[in-house]
Parts: structure tokens; sequence; C-alpha cells
């Protein structure tokens, strides 16, 4: 029987995306040994390989660069996603991050006789088993690590093309077809929009209420958060909503009763920043649906639940995604829920027991990400020199 050997470390990172580049970034410049894997075959999979083309960043650039290396000046104040991907290149090679791609990893489990994690990771390529030990370990996968696409009854026996937004790159090639995007938040209301701008006939399901807010507004509130209350700030940004787009419930989107940021940080229910949609389904060109019900078989009939029926050519579903933390990591009852979200209230949601932590999962945006990382760091930097 071959024996693996074992890559010994002091911190296992598991993820390079922002939340684990800003972690490897933080530790090393307190010289902390570090090991970071990575499933996929880059650096930031979601925005290299999982992202639509006109993505720009949802907030302004201060509010998402990471820990230590501001974006150069010359960047606009909405960082499209081609600067962020140069920005996150610079941003690795700057701090010598050379994550080890391709390493899925099978189980992580504290083992109490050692005081270590022990990692056990499987190559995406040729199945080639690596083993890992370290004092501590970081999830960093993410709020955004595995699609999610709900189940629909009679979706099998659709006749159009069914994909999700991670396939998506742009409205080019969709000219003319009708095209029903299920979900209502920042992704599914701009791929609404750039599906419309390429000639798609395009729908959108808002199942539940969301709150609509302009880009400036959003940047103003966040800067705000630091001197007002959070009442205060979400009373001001629903107040610019209703002078700004006035009475949407006509149109078919209805604005929940709590405040956008109260519902941000108690739910993870992040408004939608508008960036053109709004205007296109005044004006017709996008069309707003209730709630899917089924899909009638054999056929690109799809019902809603107000009892109407529409053909479409194609579903994109824009319904976020779930994580599958709990699936790998083993013995902690402490840190992680079964969803792959802290347990612990923020701020309090980044440290857990044996070793543990996690990094951006707090709903917190980059600059949650890029809060934990440097906590995390200082954290394990201090631990190691008791």
């Amino acid at each position: 029987m071959t024996t693996v050997p074992i890559t010994q470390t002091t911190v296992l990172i598991v993820g390079a995306g922002p939340s684990g580049l800003s972690t490897a970034a933080s530790l090393h410049r307190l010289s902390v040994p570090y090991v970071i894997l990575e499933r996929e075959n880059c650096i930031a999979s979601i925005f290299n390989n999982k992202s639509y083309n006109r993505l720009h960043l949802h907030l302004s650039k201060q509010f998402c660069q990471l820990p230590h290396m501001p974006f150069p000046s010359n960047f606009p104040a909405y960082v499209p996603r081609k600067d962020f991907l140069n920005y996150l290149n610079d941003y690795a090679s700057h701090f010598q991050i050379n994550p080890i791609f391709g390493n899925f990893v099978k189980l992580a489990k504290f083992h109490e006789d050692r005081g270590k994690w022990r990692v056990d990771a499987e190559e995406m390529e040729g199945g080639v088993r690596r083993l890992y030990e370290a004092e501590f370990l970081v999830v960093a996968t993410g709020e955004t690590s595995d699609p999610f696409t709900p189940e629909v009854e009679g979706l099998g026996g659709f006749k159009g093309e069914v994909m999700h937004s991670t396939e998506y790159k742009s409205g080019e090639g969709f000219e003319g077809k009708t095209v029903l995007v299920v979900g209502s938040g920042n992704s599914g209301m701009e791929i609404a929009l750039d599906l419309c701008n390429y000639g798609a006939k395009t729908s959108i399901v808002v199942r539940s209420p969301v709150h609509i807010v302009s880009r400036w507004s959003t940047s103003l509130g966040l800067m705000s958060l630091k001197f007002m209350s959070l009442h205060f700030v979400d009373s001001f940004l629903v107040l610019v909503s209703k002078i700004t787009y006035g009475d949407l419930t006509k149109y078919g989107i209805q604005r929940p009763k709590e405040g956008p940021f109260l519902l941000k940080d108690r739910d993870g229910k992040y408004p939608v920043v508008d960036v053109g949609t709004i205007k296109k389904i005044k004006s017709g060109e996008i069309q707003v649906l209730p709630t899917l019900k089924n899909i009638k078989g054999g056929g690109n009939e799809v019902v809603f639940e107000n009892g109407k029926c529409y053909q479409f050519d194609v579903i994109l579903f824009a319904t976020g995604f779930k994580r599958s933390t709990h699936l790998w990591l083993q013995g902690d009852d402490f840190l992680l829920n079964k969803d792959g979200l802290p347990k612990p209230k923020y701020p309090n949601h980044w440290k857990g027991e044996n070793g543990l932590y996690c990094v951006g999962l707090a709903r917190k945006g980059l600059y949650g990400a890029a809060m934990d990382a440097q906590k995390i760091a200082h954290d394990i930097y201090n631990l190691l020199s008791k």
C-alpha cells in the first residue's frame, strides 16, 4: 500500500478567491507560512470563469479593494470585471501568492491527539490524493461557491435551453429569442438588461419584495454608516429610491417593509443596485412576472402563479449559490451551520475553535472579507507569538 506524504504548514487556506487571497496577503505580511488550495484552475474562478462580460463591481472601488493594496488611481469608480481581474492577478503576484490549483478538498478534520487539522484533497485531473496538515484552517470558499438551481416541476421536459447565470457571458446570440430570467438579485437584473440591449425579448421573475437603489445613494449610505444609525441610513435610502424610481408596484415590484441595510445584515439579502434595468421595465421592454409555478410537459410553455402562461426559448436561472462546506468539514459544531454560514453573530463570526476560521462569509461583500482576513492573520500571528 502506497504511503501518501503529508505536506506540513502553519495555516491552510481553502479557496483562492478574493477572500483567500486577502488572507494569504495578510499572512504574508506577517511572515506566517501558509498553503492555499483551490479546486479550480485559476484564482477568483467566479470572476474569471463564471461571470458575465458587462459585470462591474456594484459598489464604488473604496469598498471593494483587498487589504494592503489599493486599486490603481486611474481605475473608474465602479471597477469593470476585466480591470478587477487584472488587479487580482497583480495582487497575487505582489504578495507572492501561489495557490495549488486543481485540488478538491474531500475532508478536513481536527485531530485532537496532534492538535492539528488534517486535510485530504484530490487532484481534479488524475485523481491523485494529497494530504496536508496545519495548525490553523481557514475556510475561504466564499458565499458564491456552488451554483444553485431550484427544483421546478416539469423543467426536465422543457424543450428550450436551460442555463444558470454562471454560464452566461453576454446577450450576443440571444437576439430575437424569448428569455425568462428567474431571479431578481443584482445578477438577474443586470443580465436581463444585457439581454434586452442585445435584442432578446426578456422577462424576469420577481418573486418577493426587493429594494431598488442607485449606485451613488448606496455608496453614500455605506459611508454614512460610520457616523449615523442604520435606521437613519435605511430611511434615507428608501426616500431616495422613492424619489428616483417612483411607485414600482404597478410594474410588479414591491418594496420590503424593512430597510435595505437591515435586510442585508440580518438576512444576507442584498438590495438591487440599478444600472438601467428599471428604465427598461418601465418602458415595457422587460416584462416582470410573478413566481414560476411549473413547466407544461413536453413543450416551451411556462406557467406562473397568477395562472398566466408564456412561451420561452430560454430559461436562465439567476438563483444564486449554495455552499458545500458541510460535505468536507468535520468536527465543527461551533463556527458554521449546515448552509456554510457562520453561527456566531457579526462581528464575532470569523473565529471558531481549534484554530478554525472563516473569511468572507459575513455577507459584507469584499469589504467584509478584507476585514476578516486581517483579523484572522493578526489573531494567528499573536497565537504563534505566545
